[in-house]
C-alpha cells in the first residue's frame, strides 16, 4: 500500500472528462465550453496545465468527442510537450460512458490512483491535490472534494411554491477531482454499464453503489464548474484582473583554478596578469556563471548540458559562444533580458579599470542596453582559495521577462 504523498503521487493517474457539448454556455465558434479561451487559453488547457504542473509524473487521459479532434489539436498546438505526453480517447453518450472509456485508456498503466476531474474546472489549486492524494496514500478507496453547503435550502411543489426548509446540516456540494483506487472505481463502472445503469450523477455515487465507502475532503470555493456563458464570462475577467507578468530571476555560480599564465579573460574582457584561468575552454568564470543564470530562467539546465567539457570542439572556445546559445533559448521560449548582474570573487587581477569594457561586452553579446549590464568585483580578504589566488569565482544573476505563448 502507498503511504506517502509522493509514493502516491508517482502511482496516480489523472482522467480529464471534456466530452461535453455544453449547451447551456450558449454556442460560439471556438466550440464547446471546455475549448473557450478565458485569460487567454482555452479552459481545457487551464485544466491540463493545472495538473501537469501540481502532478508532473502522472498520466493524463483526456476524454473528448469524436467530432472534437480538430479542436484539440488547436488548443494544444502551443503546447507541443503537453500534446505529446497526453493519452487522448473518446468518450460516449454521457459523463458516465465517457469517464469509463477513460478508465479503460489507463489499463496498460494500471496507476493505483486515479482523479476523475470535469475539465470545466480550471481553479483547483495544490493545497486541494495535496488533500486527495494524502487521504489516498492513508489507505482510502474514494476520495471526494466538498464544500459544506452554507445557502438556506428550500423544497418546491409543481406551484412554484415553497413546500418546507431543507436542513443543511450535513449537506456538501460535491466537485471534482473525485479519486479512487484505480482497480477498484474500474471495476464499479463496468458493473453499473454491465447492469444498465446509466442514472448516476457523478463517480462518487457509483462508488456508493458498489459499496465503497467515500471519503470528504475539503474542497475549494474557487473550484468551479463553468457551465453557463456568465460564469466563462467571470472566469475570463478574473484571469485578466490577476495577469502578473512573467518574471523570472535565475542565479548562476562558477569557479576555475588560477594557474602560471600571462592573462585571465572575464566577461569576455582579456586582461594582462601572471597567472591564467585553467578549463576546458577560456574558463571565463563571468560568462559561464551569467550562462547558467539565463538558462534557469527557463529550466533549461546548466552549461555542462549544452557544451559539455568532455567534447573536445569546445577546447580553448571563447565563452561568448556559450552566452549567445543561452540566450537564443530564452528569447525562443519566448524571454526578454531585462538585466544581467555578475559580481566577481578575486583578489587579482584588479577589476574597477576593466567594469566599463566588461558591461560594454555583456550589452553587446546579450543585445541589451548598457544600463541593465552590471559588473561588480570583492575580493575574499585573503580568506579560503580564493584569498590564497588558487582561483576566481563569479555570481550571476539574470532577470527576464516571458510573454505568453502566442494562441
Amino acid at each position: 500500500m502507498v503511504h506517502t504523498k509522493a509514493q502516491a503521487a508517482r502511482s496516480t493517474a489523472v482522467i480529464l472528462v471534456a466530452a461535453g457539448r455544453g449547451e447551456r454556455a450558449g454556442a460560439s465558434s471556438e466550440g464547446p465550453k471546455q475549448y473557450r479561451r478565458i485569460g487567454g487559453r482555452p479552459v481545457l488547457v487551464h485544466s491540463l496545465l493545472g495538473f501537469t504542473n501540481i502532478l508532473p509524473q502522472a498520466a493524463v487521459v483526456v476524454v473528448i468527442h469524436p467530432d472534437d479532434e480538430t479542436l484539440l489539436a488547436e488548443a494544444l498546438a502551443a503546447y507541443p510537450e503537453l500534446a505529446a505526453s497526453l493519452i487522448v480517447t473518446h468518450g460516449g453518450k454521457t459523463r458516465q460512458q465517457s469517464v469509463l472509456a477513460g478508465l479503460k485508456a489507463l489499463e496498460g498503466h494500471a496507476p493505483e490512483h486515479v482523479l476523475i476531474h470535469d475539465a470545466v474546472r480550471p481553479f483547483f489549486d495544490r493545497a486541494m491535490i495535496d488533500r486527495i492524494v494524502l487521504k489516498l496514500a492513508s489507505g482510502a478507496d474514494a476520495v471526494l472534494p466538498a464544500v459544506a453547503v452554507t445557502d438556506t435550502l428550500k423544497r418546491g411543489n409543481d406551484r412554484g411554491e415553497v413546500s418546507d426548509t431543507v436542513s443543511r446540516a450535513g449537506l456538501y456540494a460535491a466537485q471534482t477531482p473525485q479519486s479512487f483506487s484505480y482497480a477498484k472505481i474500474h471495476a464499479a463502472h463496468q458493473a453499473a454499464a454491465d447492469a444498465g445503469r446509466d442514472d448516476f450523477t457523478d463517480d462518487a455515487a457509483i462508488a456508493e453503489w458498489a459499496g465503497l465507502t467515500v471519503h470528504l475532503v475539503d474542497g475549494s470555493p474557487d473550484n468551479v464548474k463553468l457551465t453557463v456563458k456568465r460564469d466563462l464570462e467571470m472566469a475570463d475577467a478574473r484571469l485578466s484582473n490577476n495577469d502578473l507578468p512573467d518574471v523570472r530571476t535565475g542565479n548562476g555560480y562558477d569557479v576555475h583554478q588560477l594557474v602560471p599564465g600571462d592573462g585571465v579573460t572575464l566577461c569576455g574582457i582579456f586582461i594582462t596578469h601572471d597567472q591564467t584561468l585553467s578549463g576546458h575552454s577560456d574558463a571565463d568564470v563571468a560568462l559561464h556563471a551569467l550562462t547558467d543564470a539565463l538558462l534557469a530562467t527557463c529550466g533549461a539546465g546548466d552549461i555542462g548540458d549544452h557544451f559539455p567539457p568532455s567534447d573536445p570542439q569546445w577546447r580553448g572556445a571563447a565563452s561568448r559562444i556559450f552566452l549567445e546559445h543561452a540566450a537564443k533559448i530564452v528569447r525562443d521560449a519566448g524571454g526578454t533580458i531585462m538585466n544581467a548582474d555578475v559580481s566577481l570573487i578575486a583578489e587579482a587581477p584588479k577589476i574597477g579599470p576593466h567594469r566599463q569594457a566588461m558591461r560594454e561586452k555583456l550589452s553587446e553579446i546579450l543585445g541589451i542596453s548598457l544600463d541593465r549590464c552590471s559588473v561588480k568585483a570583492t575580493t575574499n580578504e585573503q580568506i579560503g582559495f580564493v584569498g590564497r589566488r588558487e582561483g576566481i569565482a563569479a555570481i550571476a544573476t539574470a532577470t527576464v521577462v516571458y510573454r505568453a505563448p502566442q494562441q
